[in-house]
């Protein structure tokens, strides 16, 4: 379960990072490059600040492929993708939902304290966003009032709590993994947002 979640992650970041890249008309180069870092800007970062070098996609081709196969697919696809917002916000939840997961795993294999893995999930799942949205000159959403890191600190505190209770391990997954997706849907439906802490005088 836990390879499989990593192999969706990559591959919905890949299409969320390429539907961000077709929204802002870059080339087929750019639109790639997008895909790329949004897929694995966060695993990345997580790797190079446990210290496990080379970081994971330079041991394993597979992601690369994954990224391939999702540049492809969107683009074939994209016509059928009639709001690419949508097509967007749903498959960045997606991902951010794995990703934590994958993050987290990642700091317990390191025996890290468990809130250094929340926030080794929060990275995973957050800072791929937070690279394509600069790249593709936006506010990254992570530092809007949207709701987006809370997500992942929420999933990681419900893994650990479930984790308590001796789910097995696939059930654990999933029942978190499906509760932080859920929750960042609710959360955009029905605006949930974060208090801002700007004044206007």
């Amino acid at each position: 379960m836990f390879q499989i979640l990593d192999i969706i992650g990559v591959f919905v970041f890949s299409i969320s990072g390429v539907l961000s890249g077709l929204n802002k008309r870059l080339d087929a180069f750019g639109v790639f490059i997008i895909g790329f870092v949004t897929a694995l800007g966060g695993g990345t970062l997580r790797d190079v600040l446990i210290g496990k070098t080379p970081v994971g996609w330079m041991e394993d081709l597979v992601y690369l492929y994954v990224i391939v196969l999702a540049y492809f697919v969107t683009i074939f696809f994209k016509k059928y993708l009639e709001k690419l917002r949508i097509s967007l916000f749903l498959f960045d939840s997606i991902g951010l939902g794995v990703f934590t997961i994958i993050g987290i795993e990642k700091g317990i294999e390191f025996g890290l304290h468990p809130l250094i893995c929340i926030a080794l999930g929060t990275i995973t799942a957050s800072f791929g966003g937070v690279i394509r949205d600069i790249l593709c000159n936006e506010i990254p959403v992570i530092f809007r009032k949207e709701i987006y890191a809370t997500v992942c600190i929420f999933g990681g505190i419900m893994f650990f709590i479930l984790k308590k209770v001796n789910l097995n391990t696939d059930v654990l997954y999933l029942i978190t993994s499906v509760s932080m997706i859920s929750f960042r849907l609710l959360a955009v439906k029905y605006k949930w947002y974060l208090p801002s802490l700007y004044r206007n005088n």
